[in-house]
């Protein structure tokens, strides 16, 4: 049997969902093959969504007109903004979800979208072509071959088959070959793609224990609640809709980390089992004990894993320890003492392909047609992997040419720049540096962070997704609603002049500032110590300004106090990225034999053929390659 779609997404994960329901919103035919829609974007490790630098790229995938923010809205039992002491570049939106509620969303959001079949199978075989068409000759993907005989042919195909290909689980010294706990490993689908030349490695992760949450003692815990604001994750979903939840704190201690001790021996991180790299940011406990032997204590979140199920997740516990030195370990922790699991942690190896054989497109520089997206590029992350899928799936649309936005016929590639999404900066980090480790997106890997806000996604990309056909006209007409509040309530703070009362004789003050008369709202602002909520007060006229709005008056109030309050350092970064804007520009590709390029250095040399940037700017960012390099190329293009 033969089937024939535009496009082919294998893998039902996050970077899955958000591939195909682009890809099928933008027109093209698409099919997600599965190996069981039962499991639609499994959580398969901490049941949350978010987190610092995570939770703005969830904003981006939804101003983008993903669906990771909406279903996240509607499933979440607890939500926090993390970094509220700090400033607002880094403030990141972070919810815990049920689990199941989670997935059972996801299939139905996938069960709605017109143009998008789902096939229960797995992929067994990459079928390519050669093309000979013109010079040289290439590659050419036109569709797989599944376990069960189908033959499915496409214009292009996605891959993001998740911790699946090759995937071997550890407990101790048992080993079991599976891509989850309980989910079969996928063999031969790796070899089907390296045949062609396309590189391959290996990398580890784990997740934590599963507590039965009738045994524990939350008297000896510290609770910890959500918030109950107006914050969400996409600005076109639900408020919260089920029951909100505690999470819960505790310590291991050094009864528990003698205990642990006493397994390394046969822990598959230190007797040999395991050779790839794990995440060095989310570390196991093994780990943390090894690596910090003098700290006593480390601290534990348990988290919910659904409203109505007694399965608690133990975050900061990942491990792969025999799984009765975990428990026993466990059981030294006072809030833990009579502990029940429903499974211990585990270790998971698996295959992913070097990320500098990608263009900027996720498209594979080896095989036409071929994309890459989520742990299969060495990402790790619910939201890395969504957001790289988002982008994977618009741009094989386009390839397949199937859009159905006029507008967008005559665009081959959609591509976000550093200064224009963290999902940007994500992508630029995987083409141009690569991995040796999990990848995981951090505030600090940002250079323009105050470009890079949480409440200024759709700001950023809303414009763009609409353009593409993706964002549909209601999300659009939101944006610009949204927008034209925000500029109004600035104009407002530019002109409103301030008169203040003579009290006691003198000006009066908010708090130690003095208000002087005829100065703007907008000077009064933009002072570190004073914001609109103590404002309302002496300036009432602001208060009724924002209460005329027709909806979501406190985001829009944020969102246009924040700019007034940064609007010098947002000006000032903005100019900085325009400068990198013009390397940008100056395209290189082909246009250098590396191997006998003498004016730069040899490392410089060596990483250029083998990473072939497309711009000088992407050049500049190759580990290796110094700004006398650079010089010295710009020198050689006559610039």
């Amino acid at each position: 049997m033969i089937l024939k779609y535009d496009v082919i997404v294998i893998g039902g994960g996050h970077a899955g969902c958000e591939a195909a329901t682009a890809s099928a919103n933008m027109g093209a035919k698409t099919l997600l093959v599965t190996m069981d829609m039962n499991k639609i974007a499994q959580m398969s490790c901490n049941p949350a969504i978010g987190g610092i630098a995570k939770g703005q790229i969830v904003r981006e995938i939804d101003a983008l007109g993903g669906q990771m923010g909406l279903v996240t809205d509607a499933t979440a039992i607890q939500f926090r903004m993390l970094n509220r002491s700090k400033g607002p570049a880094v403030w990141s939106p972070r919810a815990q979800c049920d689990r199941g509620k989670f997935i059972w969303k996801w299939r139905s959001v996938l069960d709605d979208t017109p143009n998008l079949d789902i096939w229960q199978d797995q992929a067994d075989e990459l079928l390519v072509e050669t093309v000979s068409d013109g010079s040289p000759v290439r590659k050419q993907v036109v569709g797989i071959k599944t376990i069960w005989g189908a033959e499915i042919r496409a214009k292009a195909v996605i891959i993001t088959a998740g911790t699946f290909l090759n995937g071997l689980m550890h407990i101790g010294r048992k080993m079991v070959p599976g891509g989850r706990i309980a989910e079969p490993a996928v063999p031969h689908f790796t070899e089907s793609i390296t045949r062609h030349g396309i590189r391959s490695a290996r990398m580890k992760t784990g997740t934590p224990v599963r507590i039965d949450k009738r045994s524990i003692h939350f008297e000896d815990m510290e609770r910890q609640d959500g918030e109950n604001g107006y914050y969400q994750f996409s600005y076109m979903g639900q408020q919260r809709p089920l029951q909100q939840l505690p999470c819960w704190v505790c310590y291991t201690n050094e009864q528990v980390h003698e205990t642990l001790r006493s397994g390394l021996a046969d822990s598959p991180l230190y007797n040999g089992q395991i050779q790839s790299i794990g995440p060095r940011y989310c570390p196991s406990i093994e780990t943390k004990l090894v690596t910090f032997p003098d700290r006593p204590q480390h601290l534990l979140f348990l988290e919910p894993e659904g409203e109505s199920t007694n399965e608690m997740y133990l975050n900061g516990f990942s491990s792969s320890l025999p799984m009765d030195v975990q428990i026993a370990a466990l059981k030294h922790i006072p809030a833990l003492r009579d502990l029940k699991v429903y499974r211990p942690g585990y270790a998971i190896e698996y295959d992913f392909f070097d990320p500098t054989q990608l263009k900027h497109s996720l498209e594979s520089k080896v095989i036409d047609g071929l994309f890459f997206a989520g742990q299969v590029n060495g990402t790790t992350g619910y939201e890395e992997a969504g957001g790289q899928g988002t982008l994977a799936g618009i741009n094989a649309a386009l390839m397949a040419g199937s859009v159905g936005c006029d507008s967008v016929a005559t665009k081959h590639t959609f591509e976000l720049q550093r200064d224009e999404a963290y999902i940007g900066v994500l992508i630029d980090d995987l083409v141009t540096k690569g991995v040796d480790e999990p990848y995981r997106m951090f505030t600090s890997r940002a250079e323009y962070r105050i470009l890079l806000r949480q409440d200024d996604a759709d700001a950023r990309l809303t414009e763009k997704a609409y353009e593409l056909g993706i964002a549909k006209r209601e999300r659009y007409d939101w944006w610009l609603q949204k927008k034209q509040a925000i500029e109004e309530i600035e104009e407002f703070c530019r002109t409103f002049a301030i008169k203040p009362k003579i009290v006691n004789g003198a000006l009066e003050t908010i708090g130690s500032t003095p208000l002087v008369y005829g100065c703007k709202l907008e000077d009064l602002v933009s002072r570190p110590e004073l914001n609109f909520e103590k404002l309302y007060a002496f300036v009432p006229e602001l208060k009724e300004k924002i209460a005329q709005l027709p909806n979501r008056q406190e985001e829009i109030a944020e969102a246009a106090e924040i700019h007034i309050k940064y609007k010098g350092y947002i000006e000032r970064e903005r100019m900085v990225a325009e400068k990198m804007h013009r390397l940008e520009n100056i395209k290189i590709k082909g246009k250098f034999d590396y191997p006998n390029l003498t004016a730069v250095s040899t490392e410089a040399r060596q990483k250029l053929e083998r990473i072939q940037p497309e711009t000088l700017a992407q050049a500049s960012r190759i580990p290796g390659v110094s700004p006398s390099d650079i010089n010295a190329m710009l020198v050689l293009m006559g610039r």
